[in-house]
């Protein structure tokens, strides 16, 4: 579904990124661990072509889609959940679901399939989307990026300023459709929460991927329990 082979980001003259490669698998969850500043938001904007890398590739579904720009990337099945949800707040729920169904004919915007995934935004349909609680709002920005019929949803911190309890409604979420087929990148800094979810895992350190494997394997290693954990 997804390969990225040595690639390499700069901001200015700042190497950010260091010949990272990954791949993901059609009906994947794949998790980018990492701390704050480690480089994870720079990887999922490099992706979507708002960095241009100075090196590297980058292959979805087969295809070369290296530096191609945003609303080009969105068609070809590739949609995000940005992190802190970028929404906007001064229109509606119903408003906002349009925005991201853009990459699709309105024949095709499927939202009876997305009240029934999220049946609070039925609700609130009409709602202004800068009036919702937290996890609304993250629920409405999933929404809006399923809007887009992804292949692959890629979701930059989507626990982040949520309650425990909240997290936990996120990533079932998130978990339910990866069952009903849909083949998920989660960059996450909540190690635990992300792993009991995923099927594997990479570490990113300081730009460069210092460790992978599945789920359970990174949850046994020692560096991950010292670094993330807490053991």
């Amino acid at each position: 579904m997804l390969d990225v082979a040595g690639l390499d980001v700069y901001h200015g003259n700042l190497h950010v990124i260091w010949d990272l490669s990954l791949h993901i698998s059609g009906g994947e969850i794949v998790t980018i661990l990492g701390s704050n500043g480690a480089g994870k938001t720079t990887v999922v904007e490099t992706l979507f072509g708002l960095n241009t890398p100075a090196s590297g590739k980058i292959a979805f579904r087969g295809e070369d889609i290296t530096g191609l720009p945003p609303f080009t990337i969105v068609p070809r099945g590739m949609s995000l959940v940005p992190e802190k949800r970028e929404l906007f707040p001064k229109m509606t729920v119903r408003e906002n679901l349009e925005l991201g169904a853009f990459a699709t004919s309105k024949e095709t915007a499927d939202y009876d399939r997305i009240f029934s995934l999220f049946p609070v935004l039925h609700e609130r349909e009409g709602q202004l989307a800068g009036t919702l609680s937290g996890g609304e709002q993250q629920m409405l920005a999933i929404a809006r990026s399923l809007m887009a019929a992804p292949g692959m949803l890629v979701l930059d911190e989507p626990s982040l300023g949520l309650s425990p309890k909240l997290v936990g409604t996120v990533l079932d979420t998130i978990r339910d459709l990866n069952r009903d087929g849909l083949t998920i990148l989660l960059v996450e800094q909540n190690v635990r929460n992300a792993l009991e979810i995923s099927h594997r895992g990479y570490v990113l350190e300081n730009g460069r991927i210092v460790g992978s494997g599945t789920s359970d394997e990174l949850l046994e290693d020692e560096h991950v329990k010292a670094a993330y954990l807490g053991a």
